[in-house]
């Protein structure tokens, strides 16, 4: 994004011919420690695969560079040659400018009183000056789009919250300062310091944050902020010892104005769940100017065509819940994102604000067990459990890029795994039921879903939901309960967005009833070779291959426990079950499945485990792995795809096209092989690939195979044409052929590329039980 508004804001000046104070000066960012020189490192080695030059600099370059820095305490920066800087108000007032002799009419000094809906549709903005009527409308109000979302008749939540930014403006040096000295991002000192009117600018995000307007807008306020010198005085300290001369310069003044943060510090944009032609854009964290060319090209594209030409889910509006608009959880949360900007933020960092809000039943249970916890979408979710004998303490505060402390506990989570069973709380997956009182049901999720649904009851399909373009929308299993009745299991961050897509496609029609029952399961994951004992002596029924084939369902009692739903899969290509538990009697099934489970080694397992267990059986998982330009031939999912299954379903003319013409990327296994585990640093993922010395692709998840005693990275391989940079058809063969390196942190290493899961690399035989995995991959 940051990108395009540059390129944009190069030509506003020709095409409008109004000044907007582009000047190419470059960015420094700076590094006074080896962990944030890694962390650029990182961003330099991506920066330079999308076409944007960077590089790595001694301090002694900066200095160079920058001649009024005090480099003493650096260990490297990188510089960034072609950021620019503009003047905000002109670049607004340029593309005002563009906008109107383009036929667009811009009301001044208007105000919206609310948006008018009919029927879930925008139809107009009712304004102190009368009514317009539109079928979108765009709320890109800053700090008041909070409150304008919820003036609607139908209220939209936007969650964000506005904090007090302080930046110091001087007048300038005897010798003006150059107009294109670099900008200067010094992270671990907390601020920025640019070039302004030949003095300087210099702001910073301050790890005490004020947070500013949690009543509610007052447009007034914003001129009588007041300066804080004693708020300001550690950034201004920091600011000294970078720039020992600005002792003797005259400072102008201490500027305050609110900028507008949202909970996961990624700028919220995208159409409303519950408003049709409602498109937001707004809580840019700062930087508003940096992303706004970018971030407008994608909301009108989404406008135009329905969806942007790149992924966006990162940014979509429908990644947040009604859980995340509490106004003392965004006040909360916002003093923590605030410093989060500038902080070092080192791989499966977590948020420690608005923590242990949506928690299973079993959570104090898990707690005293020792869990860490990770959160997801407001959900808690296990990592790993603490042995009683390590210290808890340490292992918090020990966040690196190299190997980590949980290394060990996670590998005798997945050893248990795989010898023994272990439990997993995954009850954060969305659950929605589909029932109808005839065929309503199956007629509406054939035409959603990719795969085949009409399969007799008791059975389990993994499918997708497609968009038109064949990509996924979202990734998910479904159990066929009764003839008019679907049981549907999709990724814990799909709660709003899968429920806005099947209300957007599903008849008014009072027959067909989606109820969302996420909150009313527990849902336990028995991974293991003994999960077949345990599960079998708990309910006093066979629970064999024979008796309870792999992707089945059945409601059935465990312990004293009734109406379980058991279901033979466990998202990881391992053997084992999910238990699916009313909500009521989820206690007493854990008690009873670690009492029982006790006497075959049963304990305990987190997410980071099963994470490791499903990159080494290669398998995606969507919002990691899959996106909605992703479709289910480019990551060898043919087999959850029925091209003949009867009847046409959303996405199907796009996959007959891509059958027929080829794919032109293909999800690919890679296995590190000069790569040491305990002393090189770790891949975690987004490192580009090479093949044959050229970029091909990125990693989108990575993790350390215990089985295979190697690192397993899962991505995307293009083929560029070397003449044109085009796209190419991506062949089996094309990916068999290359050589490749992933790039961690600018240095490569050797890998060996596989489009099949490879059990082991130590033993080439098969496990017979891995039938789930087979019919995963449609071997």
């Amino acid at each position: 994004m940051a990108d395009y508004s540059n390129k944009l804001y190069h030509q506003l000046e020709q095409e409008t011919g109004i000044h907007t104070g582009y000047i190419r000066t470059g960015s420094i960012f700076l590094a006074q420690t080896q962990d944030r020189l890694i962390s650029l490192k990182r961003i330099n080695s991506r920066l330079n695969v999308i076409g944007i030059p960077s590089e790595i600099i001694s301090p002694k370059k900066v200095a160079e560079l920058h001649p009024l820095l005090n480099v003493h305490d650096l260990v490297g920066a990188m510089h960034v040659p072609e950021d620019a800087v503009v003047s905000s108000a002109d670049v607004a007032l340029a593309l005002a400018s563009a906008a109107s002799q383009n036929g667009v009419q811009i009301y001044d000094r208007t105000s919206i009183l609310h948006v008018m809906v009919r029927k879930g549709q925008v139809t107009g903005v009712e304004t102190d000056k009368g009514q317009i009527q539109c079928h979108y409308f765009v709320n890109c109000a800053g700090q008041w789009a909070y409150e304008l979302g919820l003036s609607n008749e139908e209220p939209v939540s936007i969650p964000l919250h506005a904090c007090e930014h302080f930046y110091l403006l001087t007048r300038p040096w005897e010798t003006p300062l150059q107009s294109n000295t670099p900008t200067i991002v010094d992270a671990d000192g907390r601020i920025y310091i640019r070039n302004w009117q030949g003095g300087i600018l210099s702001g910073g995000f301050e790890k005490n944050p004020k947070p500013i307007f949690t009543e509610g807008k007052n447009q007034l306020e914003i001129q009588n902020l007041q300066e804080d010198w004693d708020h300001f005085e550690p950034l201004l300290s920091s600011l000294l010892r970078r720039m020992p001369e600005l002792e003797t310069m005259e400072i102008m003044k201490l500027v305050n104005c609110p900028e507008t943060f949202t909970p996961d510090m990624r700028c919220i944009m995208g159409e409303s769940p519950s408003v049709r032609g409602y498109f937001v854009l707004a809580g840019m964290n700062s930087a508003g100017l940096s992303f706004g060319g970018g971030a407008g090209r994608y909301l009108a594209e989404w406008m135009v065509h329905g969806y942007p030409s790149e992924s966006v889910w990162e940014l979509d509006l429908k990644r947040f819940g009604a859980l995340q608009s509490s106004r003392t959880f965004l006040r909360h949360r916002v003093m923590e994102v605030m410093p989060l900007l500038y902080d070092l933020k080192v791989p499966r960092w977590d948020f420690q604000t608005g923590r242990q809000l949506r928690t299973s039943p079993l959570y104090d249970r898990l707690d005293a067990q020792g869990a860490r916890w990770m959160e997801k979408h407001g959900f808690e979710r296990p990592k790993y459990f603490v042995p009683p004998d390590k210290d808890l303490l340490a292992l918090e505060q020990s966040k690196t890029f190299y190997k980590p402390d949980w290394f060990e506990i996670v590998e005798s989570e997945v050893k248990c795994c795989k010898e023994a069973v272990c439990v997993i709380d995954m009850s954060s997956f969305t659950k929605f039921e589909i029932t109808s009182t005839g065929d309503q049901a199956l007629e509406i999720l054939q035409y959603l879903f990719s795969n085949d649904l009409d399969v007799p009851v008791g059975h389990i399909v993994h499918t997708g939901m497609l968009n038109e373009g064949g990509g996924y929308e979202n990734d998910c299993s479904i159990a066929r309960l009764s003839k008019r009745s679907f049981f549907m299991i999709s990724p814990t961050d799909q709660q709003v967005h899968c429920w806005a897509w099947l209300k957007k496609y599903m008849p008014e029609d009072s027959n067909l009833i989606l109820e969302d029952v996420t909150w009313k399961y527990t849902a336990l994951n028995l991974i293991g070779p003994r999960a077949v004992d345990v599960l079998s002596e708990l309910s006093y029924a066979p629970m064999t291959p024979d008796h309870f084939p792999s992707l089945f369902c059945k409601e059935m009692s465990v312990g004293y426990a009734n109406g379980i739903r058991v279901m033979s899969m466990t998202h990881t290509g391992e053997p084992g079950f999910m238990l699916y538990i009313p909500i009521e009697y989820a206690l007493h099934v854990y008690n009873e499945v670690m009492s029982v489970g006790q006497k075959y080694g049963i304990r305990n397992a987190g997410y980071y485990a099963l994470r490791s267990l499903r990159i080494e059986k290669f398998f995606a998982f969507w919002g990691q792995d899959l996106n909605t330009l992703t479709t289910p031939l480019e990551c060898g999912r043919e087999s959850r795809v029925k091209l003949d299954k009867g009847m046409d379903f959303i996405g199907r003319d796009a996959l007959l096209q891509q059958k027929q013409n080829g794919v032109y990327k293909r999800f690919t296994m890679f296995i590190l092989d000069d790569h040491d585990t305990d002393l090189d640093l770790w891949p975690w993922w987004g490192e580009p690939i090479y093949r044959n010395g050229q970029y091909v692709g990125k990693t989108t998840s990575s993790a350390y195979g215990y089985t295979l005693e190697r690192h397993v990275c899962l991505g995307f391989v293009h083929n560029f044409s070397e003449d044109t940079g085009e796209e190419q058809v991506v062949t089996a063969d094309f990916i068999n052929r290359g050589e490749y390196e992933i790039d961690i942190a600018g240095h490569r290493f050797q890998a060996k590329a596989k489009l099949y899961p490879v059990t082991s690399l130590f033993t080439h035989k098969r496990r017979k039980d891995d039938v789930e995995l087979s019919d995963l991959h449609g071997k």
